[in-house]
Parts: C-alpha cells; sequence; structure tokens
C-alpha cells in the first residue's frame, strides 16, 4: 500500500511570499509550522497559512509533484491555490488550539 503524500502552500498575514512543501502527515507538518518551527525559509517570513494542498498517492509522486510546482510562475501558484481557496484563507486557521501551538515550540526548541 503506497503512502499518502501532501503537498501544500503556506503564506503570511499579508499572501506577499508562497512557500511550497511536501509532507506525508500534514496535520502534524502544520502543527510545527504555526509553532514557527517546520522551516527556516518559512520561519523567517511567518508562513504560517495554509493556502492550498493536495493529497497525492505515494510520497515519490507528491515530491514530483513538488518539484513541478517550484518551477512554476508566481502568478500561476497563486491562481492554482485561488481555485480551491478564492479568499486565500488559512484553512488550518481551527486545526490547532493555542495551546497545542505553545505545547509545540517547547517540545521542539
Amino acid at each position: 500500500m503506497q503512502k499518502i503524500g501532501f503537498i501544500y502552500f503556506l503564506s503570511n498575514k499579508n499572501r506577499t511570499v508562497v512557500y511550497i512543501g511536501v509532507t506525508s502527515n500534514l496535520e502534524k507538518r502544520m502543527l510545527r509550522h504555526k509553532a514557527g518551527l517546520g522551516s527556516q525559509f518559512a520561519a523567517r517570513y511567518n508562513l504560517t497559512e495554509l493556502i492550498y494542498y493536495e493529497r497525492i498517492p505515494g510520497m515519490m509522486n507528491a515530491i514530483l509533484r513538488e518539484k513541478q510546482l517550484k518551477r512554476w510562475h508566481k502568478e500561476w501558484k497563486w491562481n492554482l491555490a485561488k481555485e480551491e481557496n478564492p479568499e486565500l484563507e488559512d484553512i488550518a486557521s481551527d486545526w490547532f488550539k493555542e495551546e497545542e501551538i505553545e505545547e509545540c515550540k517547547r517540545m521542539l526548541k
């Protein structure tokens, strides 16, 4: 049985930067991003809001999709996200309580 992969787009509050990532556990990865511990780039630009994701069968397929999307023009990435999420709202805004995020920060620092 193939492991499910996810590609995802993060952005900041002002929607000035888009980050593309890949993971096998989107919820766990988002908790880390919300805690500012997801990646150095995401932390540097405060990219904590999930604006788009795709569920993909097979991690290799997910990695290939991530690489494909990273080669796209910036405008294409934004348009893809807006197809599913026209207001570019944070899809994961209600996934975690503030206490969970703070606990993650304490455990991983």
